[in-house]
């Protein structure tokens, strides 16, 4: 068995060799182990590239909605800050740090709506679940007095809203 192998082995690499090359009893074989290694980089670069791709397409699409999520809850509670700021600040009788009364408050949110509706984004008011849904988060971020409530500060704004959204 060894010997048909020794055999198998000495016709391999006289198949191998190029044309006119004789076999010597003392001469070394040379193996081109270099370009082996070329090869086989080039082959494992080839199996290993779509993997990696698919891999970060994959993980891209499972992080996708959750990034979303943060970029646009951002993007909300800064609109909702920046126009509650210009809100105080058109208002009368409203300040930044001052406890509102009723009728203030329930005037703040709608400029703060309003102004909302005229320049912010549809995608972004939508995020913020509409323009009843930032009414509420501008009506949470104020300082109102202890009387106030959703009822008699956050529906009067909302139905000032609709009127001048319906006279346009």
């Amino acid at each position: 068995m060894p010997r048909t192998l020794t055999l198998a082995a000495t016709a391999l690499a006289c198949l191998t060799l190029p044309p006119g090359t004789a076999l010597a009893a003392d001469a070394a074989v040379i193996l081109p182990w270099g370009d082996w290694l070329v090869a086989l980089a080039q082959t494992l670069q080839a199996v290993l590239s779509p993997m990696l791709i698919a891999l970060v397409t994959g993980l891209i699409a499972r992080f996708a909605p959750l990034l979303g999520y943060v970029v646009s809850r951002g993007m909300v509670e800064g609109m909702v800050a920046r126009v509650t700021d210009y809100a105080l600040n058109a208002v009368a009788g409203a300040a930044k740090g001052r406890v509102l009364t009723v009728p203030v408050g329930s005037a703040v949110i709608a400029a703060a709506v309003q102004r909302a509706a005229d320049e912010v984004p549809g995608f972004v008011i939508r995020a913020a679940g509409g323009l009843p849904g930032l009414a509420e988060r501008v009506f949470r971020r104020l300082d109102l007095e202890e009387g106030a409530t959703a009822a008699n500060t956050l529906a009067p704004a909302l139905d000032a809203v609709g009127r001048a959204a319906r006279r346009r």
